[in-house]
């Protein structure tokens, strides 16, 4: 019987080798990493507990020596973080979020924002700077709802940034208003006896 890890080895997705593909210069000084692309240009240290090579358009991340158990945790986050810098940089990574409910509304002015989430106030958030936005209007059966498309080299910051603008108005389990990510299921609640339309 196999695990996902090998027993006293390293770890079995960690020590998979990542193929930088044309197109991409991956820079190692150190602990600290430069990955650049046609999509953008991303920097990370990486924990002391690995070490990094690369030869030619092929990238390794090792345990370090003497990192003991530690090296070898830190071996698979290290490669997936690698991982994810190097195919953001080729290809990037992108994410939308679907504005539902009446009267919901998205406009993008230059890096900033600007939305209508029923609300008493309109939302104005600023992309922070590597992430790009575009505003689509979806028919939905007849309505009409705003799409945000983000995109950006950088998975983290692309992740944080739609929890952030998800966090504006979480969808409610009632009658599933809010934003919510393209395809996210809402389970709904059946409202209270009496309660408010």
């Amino acid at each position: 019987m196999t695990t996902t890890q090998e027993v006293g080895g390293q770890s079995r997705v960690g020590k998979r080798p990542i193929d930088v593909p044309d197109g991409v210069d991956v820079k190692i000084d150190g602990r600290n990493v430069t990955v650049k692309g046609p999509k953008g240009q991303i920097e990370r240290t990486l924990p002391t507990q690995v070490t990094v090579a690369i030869d030619g358009k092929v990238v390794t991340v090792t345990p370090a020596a003497g990192s003991g158990r530690k090296g070898k945790q830190f071996q698979g986050l290290a490669r997936a973080l690698l991982g994810n810098m190097i195919e953001g940089a080729a290809k990037g990574f992108d994410v939308s979020l679907d504005l539902v409910g009446v009267g919901y509304r998205a406009e993008l002015k230059g890096q900033m924002l600007n939305m209508a989430l029923g609300l008493s106030h309109p939302v104005n958030y600023e992309l922070p700077e590597g992430v790009k936005a575009r505003v689509e209007i979806i028919d939905d059966g007849g309505l009409k709802k705003p799409r945000v498309h983000l995109t950006s080299h950088d998975k983290a910051l692309l992740g944080q940034t739609a929890a952030r603008i998800r966090s504006f108005r979480p969808p409610e389990p009632y009658k599933g208003k809010g934003v919510r990510y393209t395809g996210e299921r809402i389970r709904e609640k059946a409202g209270k006896a009496g309660a408010k339309g």
